[in-house]
């Protein structure tokens, strides 16, 4: 006989957790940090320059910080032993942190940009991913990833295939966490105002605080895809759509 397992109904609660938020210092998840804090959370940040973990520890007193480059498998592991000794009480981790190359396939330095890029966003939350999910209290995972998941810019080639591989895990962790009960929800943002990819190129997009607001109100209704405008589009999109916007996005030079 084969046995229905009942169905898990998940809800992330938005106060009272413990949330480790990698690149939690800059752009979206500077944005999630002071959210989260504002919500009454306990926050961790991590990022590779201890000066801008600070100045955000200056403005926000409570907020923890942990140096790490987490590109280095090394450090990975390191970060992950510390909050199990330190922080044996941590429940949520944020994959947020990620770089954006505007490169062409013949760029001399196509090859090591490209490397960087998926190591960052695809290797470390994946590993992190394997990592924090062995933690007994772990129960929820939360990965960034973003509208040109569905969809590619290609003058950033690299970046939307990490983002695509990262939703294509996201999918699968979110199946095979369900018998530890754990949650893994997507945040699929567009594209923000903010420096990702160099200082300037998103100036004319939304504000990170709208896009905020917006996912924090389908986390409250326990959505586990978190979109915004664009991003939302595109998760919607039929097939003649995303090839119509693509052509739209993508203009012969």
């Amino acid at each position: 006989m084969y046995q229905i397992c009942p169905k898990i109904y998940y809800k992330m609660k938005l106060s009272k957790n413990k949330i480790l938020i990698t690149g939690g210092a800059t752009g979206i998840g500077l944005g999630l940090t002071e959210r989260f804090l504002k919500e009454d959370n306990e926050v961790i940040i991590v990022g590779r320059r201890a000066s801008v973990l600070d100045a955000v520890k200056e403005k926000h007193p409570n907020v923890i910080t942990k140096v790490a480059d987490l590109s280095k498998e090394s450090d990975r592991i390191e970060l992950c032993k510390w909050v199990t000794e330190n922080h044996p009480d941590l429940n949520v981790l944020i994959n947020n942190a990620g770089i954006q190359q505007w490169m062409g396939l013949h760029d001399e330095d196509f090859y090591t940009k490209a490397y960087e890029e998926i190591n960052t966003n695809v290797i470390a939350p994946i590993h992190l991913t394997s990592l924090f999910s062995q933690m007994d209290s772990v129960d929820t995972i939360m990965n960034v990833t973003s509208g040109l998941a569905f969809i590619q810019l290609a003058k950033v080639p690299v970046y939307c295939a990490t983002k695509a591989s990262l939703r294509s895990f996201t999918l699968s962790a979110r199946h095979l966490l369900k018998s530890k009960n754990i949650e893994v929800i997507e945040i699929i943002p567009p594209a923000l105002n903010t420096d990702l990819g160099g200082i300037g190129l998103h100036d004319q997009a939304p504000p990170v605080s709208a896009f905020i607001e917006s996912i924090f109100e389908q986390l409250k209704n326990g959505s586990q895809e978190l979109t915004f405008g664009f991003s939302e589009m595109m998760l919607k999109a039929n097939p003649e759509e995303i090839k119509e916007r693509f052509i739209a996005m993508n203009p012969v030079a």
